[in-house]
C-alpha cells in the first residue's frame, strides 16, 4: 500500500520529499517565476514524477509559456481564468477560460498570455522513458518572441539565453487571493 510522502518548507513553498501521496494547496506548493516566461506552479520535489508531469503557468500579457516546441508525448491544457494565444502547428487561436487544448505526440505549440489579466493555465503531459523534444524555428513564434533562433533538440541551447527561474514566494497575490 502506498504510504503518505512527507511535505517539507523549500525556499519556495511546499514539495514532497520522497514518493508516495500527498496533498497539497497549490498556493502553498512551490512557485517559481522567470522575467520572460511568466510563473509556476511545481508539485513535483526532487523527485520527478515519473510518470506525468503538471503544473500551473501564469502568463501576464505578451509573456510565453516556454519556447515554441514539440515532444514525443502528448500533453493537456486547460485554460482555468484569463485569455492567451496558442500558437499551434503556425496557426493561432484565441482561447478563454475554460477552453481545452490536447496535443498528440509532434505537435508545435506554445501559448502567450492575452487580454488585460494574467492568464491561468493547468499543463499536463505524459512521461515516457527516452522522450524527446524538438525546438523547431518558427517566423510566428519569433514574431512573438517565443521562437528557437535555430532548430535543435537541446533545451541548453534553445533557453541558452533565457533569464533564470527564480523563487516567487510573497509574489502570488495576482493567481491566489487569500493564500
Amino acid at each position: 500500500m502506498p504510504r503518505r510522502a512527507k511535505l517539507t518548507r523549500t525556499k519556495t513553498g511546499l514539495a514532497p520529499a520522497g514518493g508516495g501521496w500527498f496533498v497539497v494547496n497549490a498556493a502553498r506548493a512551490q512557485w517559481f517565476r522567470n522575467e520572460r516566461f511568466g510563473m509556476a506552479c511545481v508539485f513535483e520535489g526532487a523527485r520527478r514524477f515519473t510518470q506525468l508531469g503538471i503544473n500551473i503557468r501564469v502568463l501576464d500579457p505578451g509573456q510565453a509559456n516556454c519556447l515554441y516546441h514539440s515532444e514525443t508525448s502528448q500533453e493537456g491544457f486547460l485554460v482555468l481564468s484569463g485569455s492567451c494565444r496558442l500558437l499551434i502547428e503556425e496557426q493561432e487561436i484565441r482561447l478563454r477560460a475554460w477552453d481545452f487544448v490536447h496535443c498528440p505526440p509532434g505537435t508545435k505549440h506554445v501559448f502567450l498570455g492575452a487580454g488585460r489579466k494574467p492568464c491561468v493555465i493547468l499543463m499536463v503531459g505524459a512521461r515516457r522513458p527516452g522522450e524527446k523534444i524538438s525546438y523547431p524555428v518558427s517566423r510566428l513564434a519569433q514574431r512573438h518572441g517565443a521562437g528557437a533562433m535555430k532548430r535543435t533538440s537541446s533545451p541548453r541551447v534553445a533557453y541558452a539565453d533565457s533569464p533564470r527561474w527564480l523563487p516567487a514566494r510573497g509574489n502570488l497575490d495576482k493567481v491566489c487571493p487569500g493564500k
